[in-house]
């Protein structure tokens, strides 16, 4: 056994040993659910913590444990926990009644509000999750052209099944996939090329994000909408993960402005939301008052406690100062994370921008998927289990998501808790 695997084997059992509570919580989850998992991004061996309650940007697991919160519920947990005006909101919804069996004012209201964000989105409905939207948005797209092909990008993440990392998954939806790389338009246009009437959507995050938060080069974003306009396919723009860079999402930092948009995470305001939306020639298909209208239906699409845990946080909560506070902040921590880990000699490096990260054990630049076959899932599972024992919690992957209670104290802790690790796993850490 190398001596990093024992480092790792070491620390996953302190890990095991200090929370029976979590161990027992997943062993009886197990007798109904498949490997005691109904969410598989949230398991990792030997058995996932069992939070029990949050406040502000800190968790506390079953066993007492409490952790400084670096995961922010993969992006949608962007309030922190229990935010007093979106608690008060759910409190005012809850009193007026659940499952209303038609329209309410809210859902106009919360729509306008995100019109006002994004304004390529001219027309827009919900969706009960980003999976759901970015469906929704293929869906327009292949109606709208008559086409079947769409192109994605190697590590792209759009939803449970339209995933894209390790040549895809079993379970995505049967579109017709043509699988480019990410940030290389040689690659594209050479995948593309003897299907260009057959497109009829490009799907792509302007940052992967559970790819590994790659940024997209600009020119390479810029690139794919040029392609659009020449092959009469839809450009849809995921921003699931990256509307939260700036008060109009990453479109808007770059004057991108896509056929189609889709949103999700933390516009719910902690609740299950998405949303898709863009052209109005393209929306106005979903018109039920037209003939031969699309069909788009969804129960709790319009749930009173989404809506309302929405406009309250994007109305009360959300301004476009304290996002930008909240991704300067992110920038900054990146930065001397970095530097603490080059400082070191160590072959770790944060990638993402704003508020949004991933760690990678490589060194070099990182520009698509393919930049992180050399990756060695041991050391980050290593710096995973170490942090948590040092109060700090993010994805098993790597993955960083800040939220508004995440304060320059947190930053540093959080910094404290990185250095702590390397000095104490120096020795098994790769070398740069």
């Amino acid at each position: 056994m190398s001596s990093l695997d024992q480092a790792l084997a070491q620390a996953i059992e302190r890990y095991r040993q200090a929370r029976p509570a979590s161990e027992r919580i997943h062993a009886e989850a197990m007798r109904a659910l498949p490997g005691g998992n109904t969410r598989s991004v949230l398991f990792f061996p030997p058995f996932p913590p069992a939070m029990a309650r949050g406040e502000g940007c800190w968790l506390w697991d079953a066993d007492g444990h409490r952790y400084l919160d670096a995961l922010g519920e993969f992006t949608a947990g962007l309030y922190g926990h229990s935010e007093p005006a979106i608690r008060a909101a759910i409190t005012e919804a809850l009193a007026g009644g659940l499952s209303l069996s038609s329209h309410t004012a809210r859902e106009g209201a919360l729509a306008l509000e995100l019109q006002r964000r994004f304004p390529s989105m001219e027309l827009l409905r919900f969706t009960n999750s980003g999976t759901e939207a970015n469906l929704m948005a293929l869906a327009t797209a292949t109606a709208h052209t008559g086409r079947r092909k769409v192109l994605v990008f190697k590590g792209g993440y759009h939803g449970g099944v339209l995933a894209f990392a390790g040549g895809g998954s079993p379970v995505n939806v049967p579109h017709d996939w043509i699988v480019a790389r990410y940030n290389d338009l040689d690659d594209v246009q050479a995948r593309v090329a003897p299907h260009c009437g057959e497109l009829a959507a490009i799907l792509v995050e302007p940052m992967l994000g559970s790819g590994g938060c790659i940024p997209g080069d600009p020119a390479f974003l810029l690139g794919l909408r040029a392609l659009a306009d020449e092959t009469g396919a839809l450009l849809i723009l995921d921003e699931v993960m990256t509307s939260r860079l700036s008060f109009g999402g990453r479109q808007a930092l770059l004057g991108l402005r896509p056929d189609l948009t889709t949103l999700g995470k933390y516009f719910g305001g902690g609740l299950s939301f998405g949303a898709f939306g863009g052209r109005a020639d393209l929306l106005q298909r979903f018109d039920p008052r037209a003939s031969g209208a699309l069909q788009h239906a969804g129960t709790f699409n319009n749930n009173v406690l989404t809506m309302a845990a929405g406009l309250a946080g994007l109305t009360q909560v959300l301004t476009a100062g304290r996002l930008q506070a909240l991704n300067d902040r992110g920038d900054a921590l990146r930065e001397r994370l970095n530097a603490l880990l080059a400082s070191r000699g160590v072959a770790l490096q944060f990638t993402g921008l704003g508020s949004l990260m991933t760690l990678h054990p490589v060194a070099g630049a990182i520009r698509s998927a393919d930049d992180l076959a050399a990756a060695d899932d041991r050391v980050k599972a290593l710096v995973f289990f170490e942090l948590l024992a040092r109060g700090v919690f993010m994805a098993r992957r790597g993955f960083v998501a800040l939220s508004l209670p995440f304060e320059q104290a947190t930053c540093d802790a959080f910094t404290q808790a990185l250095e702590g690790l390397v000095y104490a796993h120096r020795a098994v850490l790769p070398n740069l």
